[in-house]
């Protein structure tokens, strides 16, 4: 999960598995994503966010930054996933900041005539310190819809923090990822679950597409994840592609990273020239390099609001605020001033006022912005339908009926 909310991913014994050519593909299998609001009164979500960020780029300390409870995070989203047979259910938080698929943070694994237990162990740290799991890993058979099931790795966490009330994750990431996580096998890359839907002949395509609904409550399902194909209800337009980038200063391996420049208004005005930045499940908010967050609260005027720990804006500057412009690959995606803004009902759920205006832009720090310009989160994601495809290493972006919606 990026969990800038994103994980560090530990990394989950791989099983190849060839494809059967006389398995029928499905065009495209959906699953219902729940958001979740675990918000207690006091914030901390920016500064979760800037340690996701550090586990997400190379030589960055753990001590840099305080340590945050992953379970502090505001917003974050889950499928349910049965395992075994006869199948237990798992809420995972879905993560395309990680490779890995694991359980038993909150719901023990429950070992069935299908669970194989493996000779690795699991023993990882999630985002610079936010939560860790240990165990061991298994294979088992893991039902992502009815009907549909593959043999999976997964890791069986005995002892965990960090993830509650989750009962683990569900890694999206590119595979890369997971290499060096296990021991003693700390070379291999794992196979996560979309490739091994591809691999086991239930999908077309090695992707995964993901829709979200900005919504103003929670628990709600708000969100769609479809492995396989795209689902041409949940976007407007064309799908455009963008390859991933080759950029060697930025984990490009390890994630879904693309080139985007960002400016400001209807006068242009450029807050950051076009770097290499993460398209990310995890990350509640939408994280800029310094200089660039910089720039953005010098046009906005905004403040920093210590207690709610976002930027905050009065109501004259709100009907002053202008869209916000990723310029990606020769095409623009607008954000427009409502999808900057956090959803006001729930701003009491960070400790701020239930009458202010705070807005969704964080600060990623001087040290992360070497390696990465920005994380376009959920507040982009819940406006933008996103697909992430392995096997053409691009991510698809298009219009939904939410793009423009004025609902926060």
């Amino acid at each position: 999960m990026l969990l800038v909310a994103a994980l560090a991913p530990f990394v989950v014994l791989a099983t190849s598995v060839a494809a059967n050519p006389k398995a029928t593909r499905n065009p495209h299998i959906s699953l219902s994503i729940t958001k979740h609001v675990n918000g207690n009164g006091t914030s901390s979500l920016p500064l979760r966010d800037q340690k996701r960020s550090m586990n997400l780029v190379k030589d960055c300390r753990q001590s840099e930054i305080t340590d945050v409870p992953l379970n502090d995070s505001a917003i974050a989203y889950s499928v349910n996933i049965d395992v075994g047979d006869p199948p237990t259910n798992y809420n995972l938080m879905i993560d395309t900041g990680s490779a890995n698929t694991w359980l038993g943070a909150n719901k023990p694994y429950k070992k069935t005539k299908t669970s194989v237990k493996t000779s690795d162990v699991l023993n990882v740290t999630y985002s610079a310190g936010l939560g860790f799991a240990h165990g061991i890993e298994y294979e088992d058979t893991v039902i992502i819809a009815p009907g549909v099931a593959i043999r999976q790795s997964i890791g069986v966490a005995s002892n965990s923090s960090g993830i509650y009330p989750y009962d683990g994750v569900l890694g999206l990431s590119p595979k890369y990822w997971s290499i060096g996580m296990l021991s003693p096998d700390n070379t291999s890359a794992i196979p996560t679950v979309t490739d091994n839907l591809y691999g086991q002949g239930k999908i077309e395509q090695n992707l995964v597409a993901v829709s979200f609904e900005p919504t103003t409550s929670a628990p709600v399902i708000n969100g769609e994840l479809t492995f396989g194909g795209t689902d041409s209800t949940k976007y407007t337009g064309d799908i455009t592609y963008f390859p991933l980038t080759v950029t060697e200063t930025t984990p490009a391996n390890k994630y879904w990273a693309i080139e985007a420049s960002f400016r400001y208004g209807n006068a242009s005005a450029t807050i950051l020239n076009t770097t290499a930045g993460i398209v990310d499940t995890g990350t509640p908010l939408i994280g800029l390099a310094t200089d660039a967050y910089n720039r953005y609260v010098d046009v906005t005027g905004a403040v920093y609001d210590e207690k709610a720990g976002l930027l905050r804006i009065t109501p004259a500057q709100y009907k002053n605020l202008q869209s916000l412009f990723f310029d990606i690959g020769g095409k623009t995606y607008e954000l427009t001033p409502n999808a900057q803004i956090w959803p006001r009902a729930l701003n009491t759920l960070m400790g701020g006022e239930t009458n202010s205006i705070y807005l969704v832009l964080f600060d990623l720090g001087p040290k992360i912005s070497k390696e990465m310009g920005f994380i376009a989160g959920m507040p982009f994601l819940e406006r933008y339908y996103c697909v992430f495809d392995t096997g053409n290493s691009r991510v698809g972006l298009a219009t939904t009926p939410f793009t423009y919606a004025d609902i926060n």
